[in-house]
């Protein structure tokens, strides 16, 4: 797993340490700000562009959180999780189902969804995931397809596939500079780097996360100087489950809860996953940001279009240019 996203280096001369960005970083801030200038010139209002990058921002960082939990699962198992966004479904449902029934803000739901999310993914690596390791993998992407086609039919079967909302009381429009943005979607953007700086300092400055990063790097070393793989692998995909848990209750405020949501959370966050790199952390961040920008832009450059095109024409571009992402190493 790659975790290298800022690279220090001395300056000639000196012990003093600098900052130096990745030139594959530099030129992706380079074609965003020239995205923001194609979108000027395309509306003629600078409040609609200062809008659509603020909208952009704050859902690229509830991205970078959903595809957080799943570079860290494939950087650490090897395994392509099809089922991450009917878990992130899951933490949506288990937030809808405290603040309709025991009346809690979904907010605080947090402290329930995460845990059950952590467990849930325990389970599921312990008792199913961790029999296909070192198997082909289609047998891996089939039996996660088959994970998340069993949680949304059970979630159908609960709870009907009327569409539901929860609406907390205090969410009002704040102004942001020139635009506005609900409070709700403020306090997701801002979760979400909380989220992934917790995340990020665990893997970084804890014994776990050496641990993790080591079974990432080369397990058979790892387990030969006494760290347990196979514990780690269980840890790692339920801390995985818990950050997609973490992604669906911050986003219950304001997305409509249903069975199939996780679909578009999936598949966004795969394309995260490819432009930041596959197993890097900071890129799943920093790709989130960039898709959201992407998403919202998008919408303003081609009018009429589903946002959605910019973000899969993103994606084929940094297949065919840089199939490794911002952050991954060249094979």
């Amino acid at each position: 797993m790659d975790d290298t996203a800022l690279v220090a280096e001395p300056a000639a001369g000196s012990t003093r340490r600098r900052l130096v960005l990745p030139m594959p970083l530099l030129v992706t801030l380079g074609l965003v700000v020239l995205a923001i200038a194609v979108a000027a010139l395309r509306t003629s209002s600078p409040v609609t562009v200062g809008q659509a990058v603020l909208t952009g921002l704050l859902l690229g960082g509830v991205y970078g959180l959903v595809a957080l939990g799943l570079t860290l699962i494939f950087g650490v198992l090897d395994i392509v999780n099809f089922a991450h966004g009917a878990l992130l479904t899951v933490g949506m449902y288990v937030t809808y189902t405290l603040s309709d029934r025991a009346g809690l803000d979904p907010y605080l739901s947090l402290l329930v969804a995460v845990p059950v999310l952590f467990l849930l993914g325990a389970l599921l690596q312990r008792g199913l995931i961790d029999r296909t390791l070192g198997q082909p993998l289609e047998n891996q992407l089939l039996l996660t397809l088959g994970i998340a086609l069993l949680l949304e039919n059970a979630l159908l079967l609960g709870y009907g596939g009327e569409p539901r909302s929860v609406r907390p009381s205090y969410d009002r429009p704040v102004d942001v500079f020139t635009a506005v943005a609900d409070l709700s979607r403020i306090l997701a953007f801002v979760g979400a780097l909380a989220i992934a700086g917790l995340l990020f300092f665990l893997l970084q400055r804890t014994r776990l996360g050496t641990a993790i990063r080591a079974v990432a790097a080369n397990p058979r070393g790892a387990q030969l100087v006494g760290v347990d793989v196979r514990r780690i692998y269980t840890l790692t995909f339920a801390i995985g489950t818990a950050c997609a848990g973490a992604a669906g209750v911050l986003v219950v405020p304001f997305v409509t809860v249903e069975p199939t949501i996780g679909e578009l959370f999936n598949i966004v966050a795969f394309v995260v996953v490819v432009l930041g790199g596959l197993g890097s952390v900071p890129g799943a961040v920093i790709g989130g940001l960039v898709i959201g920008l992407t998403e919202q832009l998008g919408g303003l450059i081609f009018p009429g279009q589903n946002p959605l095109l910019s973000v899969f024409a993103v994606f084929v571009l940094v297949l065919f240019l840089r199939p490794q992402g911002i952050f991954g190493r060249t094979p």
